[in-house]
Parts: C-alpha cells; structure tokens; sequence
C-alpha cells in the first residue's frame, strides 16, 4: 500500500513542539508491557506496508510521538525518545523481521557501527552496504553534533536498518541549561547530500535566533572557504587565527549578529571564537586534501570548535558568511487550529493516524490491551 506524496511533504515544514527533560527511568512493568505491544504492532506494520513505510513513518516525529503514545508512554517527556527507541530494539528481531535497531542511549550509542556489522550480516547485506550503513551513522551523529551548533549536546543515537539497506536515524541532544532536548529525524530515501538540508525533521522546544548552521543552503558559500582554508598550508590558517585572536572581542562582536530576543550566554558558549583547534585533524585535513565540505567533516577529529573556527576566518577575512538560522522544522501537530505556524493538514494526520489504528486492531493481543492503546491515541488527537 502506497503513501500519500503530502505526508512526505509535510515533514519539511516548520515549527516546534515542547521536549522536556523528564528524570527517573520507566518503570520496568510499562517497559514489559511496551515491548510486548510493540513486537505485534510493528508485525502488522512490516506485513501490511512493508519496510520503507516503516522507516519513512519512524522519520515522521508526529507518527513516532504517536506511536510512543499507544505504547503508553508519555507523550510530553523527551525520554520518549530513548525509551521507544529501547522498546523498538528488544521488541524488534531481524531475523524475523528483516529489520534492526542499532545504538541507542549514553554508552548504547557508541555501539552503533559495531552492531551495525553484526546485524548487517545477519541480515545479508554485503560488506560494501555495511561500510555504507556504518558512514551513515557516524556522519549523521557528525552533522547535529559539529555542522550544527544550536547548543544541544548528542546524548543518543538510534540506527534503524533493514535488509535491502534502507535506513534512518533517530537521535537527540540535550541543553542541561534550560531542561529541554531536541531530536533530529534522518531518513536515507529522502538524503540528497549528508551536508545541506539532510533531515526529514528536527523538533524543539523553541526555534532560537542564534545557531551556527552550516548545513543550510546560505551557508555553501562559507563551506566551500572552509575547505579551502584547510587546503593550504595550516601555517596560514594559524596566523590568521593569530590575528583574529588579537582584536577577539571586536571580531567576535561582529561575527555573531545580535538581535534583542537571543540568550547572549548560550551563544556567547556555544559561539564563541575557539581556543582551542585540533591541529592534528588539521594536518590530516591538509593531507587528505578533501574535495567538498562532507570529506571535510568525515576525517577523525574535525570538530565543532574546528568548524566554528573555519567558519569565522571564512567569514571575516574571506567574506563567506556562514547561516545563523535555526534548522527546526517542525510542529508536533502538523500545524495549529489557529493556523500557526501553518494550517493543520487534516489529511496528513489521519493517515498517520490510521496507520497506527489499524496496527493496533489488527495486532495479535489482548481485547484490554488493544482497547487502552486506542484509548491512548484518541486521547493524543483530542489534544492536539
């Protein structure tokens, strides 16, 4: 069964949607229990749609959120997040389903090109699809980790794959000053490039004035200095770095605008001028020569102070002007009845949401269980 082409679509358009920061773990009851209802809804998903609907839903924040929601977790919290994304993970087997969750929270997250070989294999995949798959990660967490920096540090990656080698990324980071996360959506059928525009969507609580974006369109004009810069000998990028350090305040004023709604202090940490590179990753930058901006952030240890770095000296002395625009994109409620930021698109959510309805009835449980689930995603649609 095909997609409506306006679902897809839908997932570019732009707003927000509250995630905050929730302590304690879930208890382990409703852990066991999401687990089991997961393991037969995702069944009749895979059967009924197939794979790449699979993915291309979990690439939707609404239909994720939403079928968090039927699982019966709170739909609010940011720890739906890692807790679905665990639940996926133990209620998910390839072998039987032709699909993996790989990664996941803290320490799971690092684990994620390991596991990716090993389930890669069990579900056929040549070594060439693997080494692919193991890129796609690593970069993914590169991008919204050094490419973007909006002041939220990755604290979580999950990698979904399936045997024809499809994939998508669901990760999120955390801003420990204000208790809010902000979770970026990745998913390959809809990548043209890993570097300009590659998600599906990001959430947030707010859209801030003041994000270093390299991953925006404006933003090529600047990427290309950058690789530039790094082309040459790193001599050269040292004194100008020498140079900007010794009128720091003043260019630093200058280079990132200012306007009376931004938080100075989150900018003034996350933005500042950088102390500190790692002239190392410079040297192997130098070495490799690399062609574009992803063979730039793809070398071992090209950071975001490197970036930030590389993106101030383009600037100032090379006039290549990085984007400062926040790449959210996205309402948690595919839009608002007051038409803010956009009109609700009544198609698209209830496609979503009879996906998720028939799942749920056609899901081998009990009559409770199938009955609070619905209970739970007619509760979700009344508030949205």
């Amino acid at each position: 069964m095909g997609e409506p082409s306006d679902v897809v679509r839908d997932l570019r358009r732009s707003g927000f949607a509250e995630l905050p920061l929730h302590g304690g773990r879930a208890p382990a009851w409703l852990v066991k229990r999401m687990i089991k209802l997961a393991n037969c809804i995702v069944a009749v998903i895979l059967e009924e749609y197939g794979h790449e609907v699979f993915l291309r839903r979990l690439a939707d924040p609404y239909w994720f959120q939403a079928l968090g929601c039927v699982l019966g977790y709170d739909w609010h919290s940011s720890g739906v997040t890692t807790v679905l994304t665990g639940v996926l993970k133990a209620a998910i087997e390839p072998s039987e389903f032709g699909v993996a969750v790989c990664g996941g929270k803290g320490r799971a997250s690092r684990n994620a090109p390991s596991e990716i070989s090993v389930t890669g294999e069990i579900l056929g995949l040549s070594t060439s699809k693997i080494d692919k798959l193991r890129y796609a990660s690593r970069m993914s967490a590169k991008i919204d980790n050094s490419a973007i920096q909006d002041g939220y540090q990755l604290y979580h990656h999950a990698f979904f794959l399936t045997e024809n080698g499809k994939w998508a990324v669901i990760q999120q980071g955390m801003n420990t000053d204000d208790r809010t996360a902000r979770r970026y959506h990745w998913f390959s059928e809809n990548l043209k490039d890993f570097v300009v525009e590659p998600h599906t969507a990001i959430i947030s609580e707010r859209k801030n004035s003041c994000v270093l974006n390299m991953t925006a369109n404006e933003s090529e004009g600047c990427r290309k200095a950058s690789v530039d810069i790094v082309k040459e000998n790193p001599k050269k990028l040292a004194r100008n770095l020498g140079l900007l350090r010794r009128t720091r305040q003043r260019m630093l004023d200058e280079w990132i605008p200012h306007n009376e709604e931004m938080r100075m202090p989150l900018s003034r940490r996350f933005l500042s001028m950088p102390l500190n590179i790692n002239w190392k990753a410079v040297e192997r930058a130098y070495d490799f020569q690399p062609r574009n901006y992803e063979e730039l952030l793809s070398i071992r240890g090209i950071g975001p102070s490197t970036v930030r770095g590389l993106a101030l000296i383009s600037e100032i002395i090379y006039g290549e002007e990085p984007s400062w625009r926040d790449p959210v994109k996205y309402s948690f409620a595919y839009g608002g009845k007051d038409g803010v930021p956009f009109p609700v698109d009544r198609k698209a959510m209830d496609e979503s949401i009879r996906i998720l309805k028939e799942a749920v009835e056609n899901a081998k449980i009990g009559k409770r269980d199938k009955l609070l689930s619905l209970r739970r995603l007619r509760n979700l649609m009344s508030s949205m």
